[in-house]
């Protein structure tokens, strides 16, 4: 004979407390889920961006050991030279007195490297000496490293980085004069010409940290954002 099971009316009222407390529960858990799902990516994104900026940052560092090697081996920095397989042709050739190259063997013996994925429109570093950077040296344009285009995004991770207040794009406003930009045209390209007479000025009232050995600026003669970091300051 088979027993039934009673539940007094408090017990089962006890149950149901329970049930709609669980759903009440999962419903919260769901929506914290999406809302941890949704900031996600944008956190990886930034992340991500932290990381490549800290890359650039190596990378010209590294160059600008080598460009300290050279003058230490007695190189002149109207010999420096940054020609290689993959450069523009305005930077000559790799096998064009080989101890003054930056990527050469028989010379600094740097590694050639493209920027980062996603920091810009896969233009490769730029190498100038056309632009007196603000309280860099004397009064005579610096020798430069520069990643051109760089994506806005980019722009406001590596400057956070280095110290710069977020509230102010620092500013490389010149136009209507040649060079006009940290970023110059192909015929500025380093190959042993300082533009001492007539350099290329940065906006000093932008820039929030100086002396400012490296930056990201916008330039408003090309409406785009170019980083610019000094391997040699004059």
């Amino acid at each position: 004979m088979q027993q039934k099971l009673t539940l007094k009316s408090g017990e089962s009222g006890s149950i149901l407390v329970y049930i709609l407390l669980g759903i009440v529960l999962l419903g919260v858990l769901t929506v914290a889920l999406r809302q941890t799902n949704s900031g996600g990516s944008n956190d990886i994104d930034k992340e991500t961006m932290i990381l490549k900026a800290g890359q650039v940052q190596k990378d010209a560092s590294a160059l600008a050991t080598a460009v300290n090697e050279l003058l230490a081996n007695g190189i002149s920095e109207a010999d420096i030279r940054f020609a290689h397989d993959d450069a523009p042709t305005e930077y000559g050739n790799i096998t064009n007195t080989p101890a003054n190259q930056i990527f050469g063997k028989e010379g600094a013996k740097a590694t050639y490297k493209n920027p980062p994925d996603g920091i810009n429109d896969g233009s490769p570093w730029e190498f100038f000496a056309s632009s007196r950077i603000i309280q860099v040296g004397s009064d005579r344009a610096e020798l430069i490293a520069v990643v051109p285009n760089v994506t806005e995004a980019f722009c406001k991770a590596i400057d956070a980085q280095l110290g710069f207040n977020p509230a102010t794009q620092p500013t490389d406003g010149s136009t209507g004069t040649s060079p006009d930009c940290v970023m110059g045209a192909s015929s500025d390209r380093f190959d042993g010409t300082f533009e001492d007479v007539s350099p290329n000025l940065l906006d000093s009232g932008t820039f929030s940290k100086l002396p400012a050995l490296q930056a990201c600026v916008y330039c408003a003669s090309d409406s785009h954002y170019h980083y610019y970091y000094v391997l040699l300051a004059r």
